[in-house]
């Protein structure tokens, strides 16, 4: 085990501030400091990551406060990176990622003074709160997505870990697409069993599956996998057919034209959102945990409409949204 000595300098070098922007009067500013405990891949993963750090700048620049951030490279970091944020002052810290579970279990409950949010997990500790997504509701949308605008009958999903938290996308993601057309092919398969963490940057396995599968005749192909994704996108480039992005806008996060060209929709989690209101709270005064779900009802999740290419069905999948809502349908959370 390496020392801590060692965790704390190479934790150090990724750590980065965002100090509030200056110069407006309208402006709120706080004292808090708030850590934001990025899981592996961290800034640059184009998903997950990227949308908590969104929610951080976001807190920076609307509440004043100051952003830490650390980026976990191994399974030691974790622990360490929560206890290193609260060393370093920070009042409210957010654990990116379900992986934290453990580790701020042990950091909350040695630290009740500090109010700690984890993403797509369940802490029960009065000072943590949970911050889930209704996943399969959004996936329910780019399914139904896919399905409105295949033109083979024949589309993929392509899952990281093989664990429940997937499965609610591919549950989501079948059923949105069977809803619209029942007779449609989904093709499933996942990167790695539950406990593999290579599952979540697997680029080239993900490359290898989806392009069998645009061989075999699916054009539309959903992965959530994390980092996995880029390789499904490239596959579509080379095959010229589509993919569909998760978590964040990937339109907008992959900044090339030609990946843009072939990405239908994404799937968007508002971990953004998730991580600024627990920040706000707590500069607000609101330090209670408990569960926060983000779902269709309140916009914590959706999908992305960047290039145009659902314009012809938005005005159907918003039908459908307003039936999840009202409850008219209701989507499962297995396959």
């Amino acid at each position: 085990m390496r020392k801590k000595s060692k965790i704390i300098a190479s934790s150090l070098i990724a750590l980065s501030l965002f100090a509030a922007a200056c110069g407006s009067d309208d402006k709120a500013s706080s004292d808090v400091i708030a850590g934001v405990a990025f899981d592996t891949g961290g800034r640059g993963d184009g998903t997950f990551n990227d949308s908590a750090a969104t929610g951080g700048e976001q807190a920076a620049s609307e509440l004043g406060v100051e952003i830490k951030e650390l980026e976990a490279t191994v399974d030691e970091d974790r622990k360490a990176n929560l206890e290193l944020l609260v060393e370093g002052g920070a009042k409210v810290i957010v654990g990116v990622g379900f992986m934290f579970t453990d580790p701020m279990t042990e950091v909350a409950t040695a630290n009740p003074d500090v109010h700690f949010g984890i993403v797509d997990s369940v802490v029960d500790a009065p000072n943590v709160s949970s911050l889930l997504f209704a996943a399969n509701q959004g996936s329910f949308l780019v399914g139904a997505a896919a399905a409105l605008k295949s033109e083979t009958g024949h589309i993929g999903f392509i899952g990281g870990q093989e664990i429940d938290l997937i499965k609610e996308f591919e549950a989501g993601y079948t059923a949105g697409a069977k809803y619209v057309n029942p007779e449609i092919i989904v093709d499933v398969k996942y990167l790695g069993p539950a406990g593999d963490n290579s599952a979540w940057g697997n680029v080239a396995g993900a490359k290898e599956i989806a392009a069998g599968w645009y061989a075999a005749g699916a054009d539309i192909i959903y992965t959530a996998a994390g980092g996995s994704g880029a390789g499904t996108i490239e596959a579509a480039i080379e095959a010229d057919k589509w993919a569909i992005g998760v978590d964040s806008d990937q339109y907008l996060t992959s900044g090339d034209e030609t990946a843009q060209a072939h990405i239908l929709t994404s799937m968007i989690k508002r971990v953004d959102v998730a991580v600024f209101e627990t920040i706000k709270a707590s500069v607000e005064g609101d330090t209670s945990g408990g569960i926060k779900m983000f779902d269709l009802s309140n916009d914590g999740v959706g999908y992305s409409t960047s290039g145009g290419y659902l314009d012809d069905v938005v005005s159907k999948l918003d039908e459908i949204k307003a039936k999840i809502v009202a409850g008219d349908i209701e989507v499962p959370t297995k396959p």
